[in-house]
């Protein structure tokens, strides 16, 4: 006797027919159902039961797709009974209840929709009372907690709405019989025909384009640190774009049958089978536990999962790493055997003219598509597996690699051994790829994607996939890697000399730009090993481009460049770059120009490709100034390094040359400037000197009168914020919980004593898009509320109460201080990390009030989650903080940071 569950799969075009283990819950359903009545109430339970049982099967780590078709054949038994039980004979008999999308598949995961068509005869009307109950029905299907997607219509509708909508097409392609009339799907399925809507070529190519754009949302990269498994590159979405296409050309319901039909080899097929089942696990888990629908791998719930899975942490690398490196290299091979695929249906969907144009004994260009001319190529010849990618280079036109091609690349990844990476001829045609004008990123992007480039450099094969756990990175490593590549490839090319002309003109004058590239495939290579992976980087960068036939004066450099990759950003970050002394050890670093060149192109690609947000006017501008102080430096040479006299001299003398065309007197200049030390000199610009000797000479009300200004777009790229008033402690974290709550990034502050009692602070900010603050209401009102503070110097710093955003909570950043002497400029360095939230600035300044330390500067750096701050401070006789001083501010800060968290 077949069981009730059985049955179910049994029925017309069930579309799940799996053999599925035994579930008591099924077989008591309709019995249940009939002893409570179909209340709303009892149907609820039943469907919170069956997702418990779900959810405690998943812990048990049962098959993943059994318990995606068990969930859907729970529903089916559930839909036929209340369609029968809720609507009258005849009119259940004369409609048909469709499953479609997802559900149709016989897919449902705790959480997703459950998609249904209700198709009605086409030429019966549906009277008032038709319509009432099935509205009735809608209505009881949402009430016990189905999350329903529904319409109503006929086949002739059906096939209107599909022809004008891809994606109505695609949904209905999926359709289930759960009850009613066969007729009326098959009236459906005939209308919905290739011949009628649809043909196979246009369904074909718009589903090419729907994954095209849908790819963009994501960067074009299956690599976004909180991806979505559903949508993303590489995800489900892009397994079942081959399924649909399969179906609608070839008419096959399932992926098993492409391997009789010669479009999928075994291997192949489980390897596709294996990725569905690692994402529909990964999904599964989401929605288990979210308790909702949620496909997207936030922070949070990625711990939560590789606990679940039974991830453990490891010496180099946590267990929510392990889980999202396995995930990444999921979907790495899902857009492999997806372009491999869906190229092989374009052959057989769009045939073109099949005469080939030879190339050379190897490779032919056939239907715009680069091949071998014979299966056995690449056993012949193992070069050719670098060939191919040099030719696709030289022949732009060519639209990609046709999927005979890109089987037998993957059955003979195993040549590329060490022999293969000792031979001179494979190091020619890699470096030809490098230098090539055209397509250089692109192809080590399919490289990376075929497998062939962590094959030949195998510790790039080592961080496929690896990502790193912070919210600074926003790619994993091979990504983000190939990222700073095709950032120095877009400065390269003059088409894109409008983006960043000034760093484009350095790049494309660079002797020998294929040194950049190997220091950007190189700069991360060591990540996840232990140790300082720039150290290990230069190691590893080193003996590959000995190997490839560099020179050693070009190894050397190449090495140099990664070992020292974040040294200028880091420095340019957190030291004063407007003293003399940073710029000149600094170039006593890098030595000449051409390394100096090479090294700030570096350090812009790798800021640019390490996260979207991170690069911006400030840091741009930021890395300009002390790149052109530095060659400035280099240039007058190092024995004869600029002194702090007269680079205050020609600051002066710029400021007083753009004052000029504002014709005011020397005198009102001299007097703006009398009671600033020389720091102030030293440590701005001319455009800031000038801007706030402007504004001295044209205020009303005296010397005495503090000054409030806001520059919307100042020179650095950012809005500048200038406050000129009476010296007070707590001025900073009055300042800054202004600035904090108006939602700004502080990214700068410098803090000059005066000697007339006053003290002339500048602010740098931005919006929370890195750009300057473009609504002139908005800075009306920034620039009223800092003066509301100045004329309440008595009350306490305003509270910041915004919010952190959720990715920063989800981080636990221990707060660690460090305090050093810096006895050359008479101060202290107070270098700070903590969790990055609003307010935090201002409860420092609270701190340094409390305990009378006296701030004249801070470099203000946002790294993901983490905030790494200097602050440059005094005691109030304006001399450096002694041991016992520095050791209690040290305790103070981490305890009231600690508190605040």
């Amino acid at each position: 006797m077949v069981s009730m569950q059985q049955a179910s799969l049994d029925d017309d075009d069930a579309g799940i027919g799996v053999e599925m283990p035994p579930w008591p819950l099924l077989d008591r359903l309709p019995q249940l159902l009939i002893e409570g009545q179909y209340s709303r109430d009892v149907c609820r339970k039943l469907i919170q039961d069956a997702q418990e049982e779900l959810r405690e099967r998943f812990a048990a780590e049962e098959s993943i797709e059994v318990l995606v078709r068990a969930r859907a054949q729970f529903i089916d038994m559930l839909l036929r009974a209340l369609w029968q039980q809720l609507l009258q004979p005849d009119l259940a008999a004369d409609m048909a209840l469709l499953a479609v999308g997802g559900y149709g598949r016989g897919e449902l995961h705790p959480h997703s929709d459950v998609d249904i068509l209700i198709l009605t005869p086409t030429g019966r009307a549906l009277s008032a009372e038709d319509r009432s109950q099935l509205e009735q029905v809608i209505t009881f299907l949402w009430d016990i907690g189905l999350e329903v997607g529904n319409s109503v219509r006929t086949a002739a509708e059906c096939a209107e709405e599909s022809a004008a909508d891809v994606g109505v097409m695609t949904t209905l392609l999926e359709a289930r019989l759960l009850a009613g009339s066969h007729a009326l799907l098959a009236e459906m399925r005939a209308a919905l025909a290739p011949d009628k809507v649809w043909p196979s070529n246009r369904f074909f190519e718009a589903k090419l384009q729907e994954q095209r754009e849908r790819h963009l949302k994501a960067n074009d990269t299956a690599y976004n640190l909180e991806p979505n498994v559903k949508t993303g590159p590489g995800g489900l979405r892009d397994l079942q774009t081959i399924g649909w296409v399969a179906k609608r050309h070839f008419g096959v319901q399932s992926l098993d049958e492409l391997v009789t039909k010669g479009f999928l080899t075994p291997a192949e097929l489980r390897k596709l089978k294996q990725a569905q089942d690692f994402l529909w696990k990964v999904r599964f888990g989401l929605h288990a536990i979210t308790g909702r629908h949620e496909d997207r791998l936030l922070f949070d719930h990625q711990i939560r999962l590789a606990k679940t899975f039974g991830y453990e942490d490891a010496s180099y690398t946590l267990a929510v790493e392990q889980l999202m490196q396995r995930y990444y290299r999921t979907v790495l091979d899902v857009s492999f055997l997806n372009e491999l695929l869906l190229q092989a249906f374009r052959d057989a969907i769009l045939p073109g003219d099949t005469a080939p144009q030879v190339l050379n004994a190897r490779f032919q260009i056939r239907n715009e598509y680069l091949e071998a001319v014979a299966p056995d190529v690449f056993a012949r010849s193992p070069s050719a597996l670098l060939e191919l990618f040099v030719l696709l280079q030289q022949n732009p036109q060519v639209r990609g690699v046709s999927a005979s091609t890109m089987r037998a690349i993957s059955r003979h990844l195993w040549l590329v051994d060490e022999e293969f990476r000792q031979n001179p001829r494979h190091h020619r045609l890699f470096q030809d790829i490098l230098r090539a004008p055209f397509g250089v990123t692109h192809e080590l992007r399919r490289m990376n994607t075929y497998g062939v480039l962590g094959r030949y450099i195998p510790a790039f094969g080592r961080i496929v996939g690896r990502m790193q756990y912070d919210l600074f990175h926003a790619y994993t490593v091979d990504a983000h890697t190939l990222f700073v590549v095709s950032n120095l490839r877009r400065l390269a090319m003059p088409k894109f000399d409008h983006e960043l002309p000034k760093l484009s003109s350095l790049m494309q004058q660079l002797p020998k730009p294929e040194i950049a590239y190997l220091a950007a495939l190189f700069h991360d290579i060591a990540k996840g090993r232990g140790g300082d992976h720039s150290e290990l980087g230069a190691v590893d960068a080193e003996a590959f481009c000995l190997e490839q036939g560099l020179s050693p004066y070009d190894a050397r450099l190449v090495a140099w460049l990664v070992r020292q990759h974040l040294t200028m950003s880091v420095t340019a970050q957190k030291k004063d770059i407007g003293d003399p002394a940073v710029v000149s050890e600094f170039a006593r670093l890098v030595g000449d120009e051409s390394r100096l060149d090479y090294l700030y192109l570096l350090t812009c690609a790798d800021v640019r490709g390490t996260n979207p947000k991170l690069w911006n006017s400030w840091k741009a501008s930021l890395f300009h100034e002390f790149y052109e102080s530095v060659r400035a430096a280099l240039r007058r040479g190092l024995e004869s390094p600029l002194d702090e006299i007269q680079l205050i001299t020609e600051n002066k003398e710029a400021a007083r040359a753009l004052l000029a065309p504002q014709k005011i007197d020397s005198a009102d200049i001299d007097r703006a400037w009398a009671p600033l030390s020389s720091t102030f000199f030293l440590r701005h610009s001319p455009e800031e000197i000038a801007w706030f000797t402007g504004l001295c000479a044209s205020r009303e009300g005296g010397a005495d009168e503090p000054l409030v200004a806001v520059q919307a777009h100042s020179q650095r790229g950012t809005t500048a914020v200038l406050i000129y008033a009476p010296h007070r402690r707590h001025g900073f974290a009055r300042a800054t919980a202004v600035l904090d709550q108006q939602g700004l990034t502080i990214v700068d502050a410098r803090i000059t004593p005066a000697a007339n009692g006053f003290s002339l602070d500048i602010y740098h900010v931005l919006e929370d898009n890195g750009s300057p603050i473009t609504d002139s209401d908005r800075v009306e009102d920034m620039e009223q509320s800092l003066w509301n503070s100045l004329r309440r110097p008595e009350e306490s710093p305003t509270a910041v109460s915004r919010r952190a955003p959720r990715q920063v909570r989800m981080f636990n950043t221990p707060t660690r201080v460090t305090i050093t002497r810096d006895f050359r400029n008479n101060r202290s360095a107070l270098e700070l990390v903590a969790g990055d939230r609003p307010g935090l600035l201002c409860d420092i300044g609270k701190v340094l009030w409390e305990d009378r330390i006296d701030l004249q500067g801070a470099r203000i750096s946002t790294i993901g989650e983490r905030a790494e701050d200097v602050f440059y401070v005094t005691d109030t006789s304006q001399r450096p903080l002694d041991d016992v001083t520095a050791e209690q501010l040290k305790n103070k800060l981490i305890a009231a940071l600690t508190r605040t968290t």
